[in-house]
């Protein structure tokens, strides 16, 4: 007989609508870990709502690389200096304020001490709809993230470094998720938050009769009683559905999924990070396409 406790991804089959709405409600709320960006992201969104503050080499690099003309200011300490020094170039020729400063001011800039030497501000990016990417969307394989109630940015973050690394297509959120990309998502993404779209979905039932008609399958990703993942074969258009860090998937949501999905373990621990299970389904999904 099993007495293990059940699993916070087992709980996709008993999160009702409601709770996950006070959830995102209360996410807004919560208030942010001691060492972590959010206080001073919040502090520059009430003075200039469009724009986040970046911090990290390569989050600010990738900002750089794809879309320059979003940088609104820039701060660094001397010694990035001949490291960042096309960026530099770029913004004296943009006139676009740069500024050398102290390490400890970098840390105040960032509210992290994971600054490493860089902070920018940067113009937010819009969700898609999920219309306007499906229609730019080429045909053959492709694989997407449905990603409910996900809120830590530092699995958030993960999800995009995977996503880019696999080439994820699109990040999806329903139309009353309160995700959105942050100083310490996208540094932890290393750059990509930069690279993987992020699309917001209308009603539930119709973005999924939208998927489906683009030919998409949909798969709830659970710890237990789901398919081995391992031993699945997989379509070749596929929406990984992925549950919160607590609470698991909406029940509905994951009862609509065609396909329940697991990974195999040994059952020493309970579960995987979701951002460390993501990544494991994307790689299988990638080896089979």
């Amino acid at each position: 007989m099993n007495d293990k406790p059940p699993s916070p991804w087992d709980k996709a089959s008993i999160r009702t609508t409601d709770a996950r709405k006070r959830e995102n409600t209360g996410r807004r709320k919560e208030a942010a870990p001691a060492g972590e960006e959010r206080p001073a992201v919040a502090r520059h969104e009430a003075g200039n709502k469009q724009e986040l503050r970046y911090y990290g080499l390569n989050a600010v690099q990738a900002v750089f690389a794809r879309r320059p003309q979003a940088i609104r200011k820039v701060y660094l300490s001397e010694a990035r200096i001949p490291q960042l020094q096309p960026l530099l170039a770029w913004c004296v020729k943009q006139r676009i304020g740069y500024r050398v400063v102290e390490e400890s001011d970098l840390g105040k800039l960032a509210a992290s001490s994971h600054h490493e030497g860089v902070v920018a501000d940067v113009l937010r990016v819009e969700p898609q709809s999920l219309s306007d990417w499906l229609h730019g969307l080429s045909a053959g394989p492709a694989l997407a993230l449905w990603l409910d109630g996900v809120g830590n940015p530092h699995n958030f973050g993960a999800i995009l470094r995977s996503a880019a690394h696999f080439g994820v297509a699109a990040i999806l959120q329903s139309r009353d998720s309160t995700l959105a990309v942050s100083g310490a998502a996208a540094r932890v993404a290393e750059g990509g938050a930069e690279q993987v779209p992020l699309v917001r979905m209308g009603e539930r039932d119709a973005a999924l009769a939208q998927l489906r008609a683009a030919g998409f399958v949909l798969a709830a990703t659970v710890v237990r009683e789901g398919q081995d993942l391992f031993a699945t074969r997989l379509p070749q258009r596929l929406v990984y559905v992925m549950g919160a860090e607590g609470e698991g998937m909406d029940d509905e949501l994951a009862t609509s999924c065609d396909l329940r999905l697991s990974i195999p373990g040994t059952g020493a621990v309970e579960s995987l990070n979701v951002a460390a299970a993501t990544a494991v389904f994307l790689a299988q999904w990638t080896l089979g396409h």
